[in-house]
């Protein structure tokens, strides 16, 4: 999704509000370094088969004899695909497009997505838009932001922002470059800090019920000096606040050039719904929960959906996807199986069937019709919807939480070590890779007429 929206590697970070989205830009190519960066780095490659056979044959002399030559190498290359055929677990014909048969071949069952059909599901803009940036520049994102993030704080983040939600947040930000950002859900004050490295000198708003000065009693936190904090005694919810008035003081008329981010577990349908009568374009919510989980509805859970790929799910005992999710279970602390998947009735939506709010203190029961419209409304005023990929694949963070047949393509995939390495990734404590929930960047406007 990303190679296909723009070629060209920005050089600078510049802003998307003053540049329209249908503009064209040019193909720039990328440097040495970072075309050494994307080069293939697997450990495991090796030369092909043909040219091992031809080595060992000029060894007993017998390449003299091109049709010898030729007839030994077909033995050879029978022999050893007989061989795969006899001790393979499950031996598949290989697709570079197909993931799900590379992982089975080369024993990473568990991996990557068994799915199949079902997969991640993706919820559909208006105009079939995607955003700007493409995979390489999220690569020297990385490279950038790695050293920033290891001068954080708050080391020990628990239950806020891991790594990878943090660099999402990094770059999204200094991509767009608003005129002032605001979230809602503060905890210890990490996020305001990733967004003032992101922004030195812009503005935030910050909206959260305890300030974060008070966790510096008994530990790190960040308090920001050109931040505007609601907390505490002062706290009012983004829902309602007067805009238009506080933002009027900061001097900001223009809202298509704010950035809201939510980290507050709050229903993201009802957030949805009041950043749009508001008139913000730019979100990102940070806890995206997949189906099945999570302590509030979700954009994810919204969109999950028969019509979609990756939609849908089966809460018959004996399915396939039953199977796979017991199966995957084991992998991954948050994989859910059918027991915890479905409720009362064979309801799989949001929760078991329950739109989930306020940090799962309002479980209110939801039929799958309201579901389905909750989606088209969703639908009906997405121009973009971009999901965050892991920064780098399990058999590289060796993180063991969340399920990666469910999430994006890593950033840095599976077997590139040296990239791994390369960007200092590898210096980072295992832990911080544990916190992904598909974090998500929407851009909205009203329904088409």
């Amino acid at each position: 999704m990303l190679d296909r929206a723009f070629s060209a590697r920005r050089t600078q970070p510049h802003s998307l509000f003053d540049v329209p989205t249908s503009s064209a830009v040019s193909d720039v190519s990328p440097d040495a370094e970072s075309a050494d960066l994307l080069a293939d780095e697997s450990k495991t490659k090796k030369p092909h088969l043909y040219v091992l056979a031809s080595n060992y044959m000029s060894r007993l002399g017998l390449v003299k004899s091109p049709c010898l030559c030729l007839s030994l190498c077909l033995l050879l290359s029978v022999f050893i695909l007989f061989s795969l055929m006899l001790n393979s677990r499950s031996f598949v014909c290989l697709s570079s497009y197909d993931p799900i048969s590379r992982a089975s071949f080369f024993g990473l069952d568990g991996l990557d997505s068994d799915f199949g059909s079902l997969g991640v599901p993706w919820c559909r803009s208006k105009q079939g838009k995607t955003v700007e940036w493409t995979s390489k520049d999220l690569v020297k994102g990385l490279e950038e932001f790695v050293p920033i993030y290891e001068t954080r704080p708050i080391k020990n983040n628990m239950h806020g922002m891991g790594f990878d939600h943090s660099f999402g947040l990094w770059f999204i930000a200094q991509w767009l470059r608003p005129d002032i950002m605001i979230e809602s859900g503060a905890f210890k004050g990490h996020s305001t800090w990733v967004m003032r490295q992101a922004m030195p000198d812009t503005p935030i708003i910050s909206l959260t019920p305890r300030h974060p000065e008070k966790y510096l009693k008994k530990g790190p936190a960040y308090v920001d000096e050109n931040c505007t904090y609601f907390a505490g005694k002062d706290f009012v919810d983004f829902g309602s606040v007067d805009w238009e008035r506080v933002l009027k003081k900061h001097g900001i008329s223009d809202f298509s050039k704010v950035l809201v981010f939510f980290d507050d577990h709050q229903n993201e349908l009802k957030r949805l719904k009041q950043a749009l009568k508001a008139g913000f374009n730019h979100l990102i919510f940070e806890d995206n929960y997949d189906t099945g989980t999570g302590d509030h509805y979700s954009l994810r859970q919204i969109c999950d959906q028969f019509y979609i790929r990756g939609g849908g799910h089966s809460c018959f005992k004996d399915s396939d996807e039953a199977r796979i999710r017991s199966k995957r279970k084991k992998f991954w602390e948050k994989a859910v199986d059918i027991d915890e998947l479905c409720g009362p009735h064979e309801a799989w939506w949001g929760v078991r069937g329950e739109m989930r709010d306020n940090f799962n203190h309002n479980n209110t029961p939801i039929s799958y019709g309201e579901h389905f419209q909750n989606s088209r409304f969703v639908e009906s005023i997405l121009d973009v919807y971009w999901e965050l990929p892991p920064a780098a694949g399990p058999s590289l963070t060796h993180q063991t939480r969340y399920d990666p047949a469910r999430a994006p393509t890593p950033i840095v995939e599976d077997g590139r070590y040296r990239m791994f390495k390369r960007l200092g990734l590898d210096r980072l404590e295992r832990s911080v890779f544990n916190g992904y929930t598909q974090m998500v960047y929407l851009q909205i406007s009203k329904p088409e007429t």
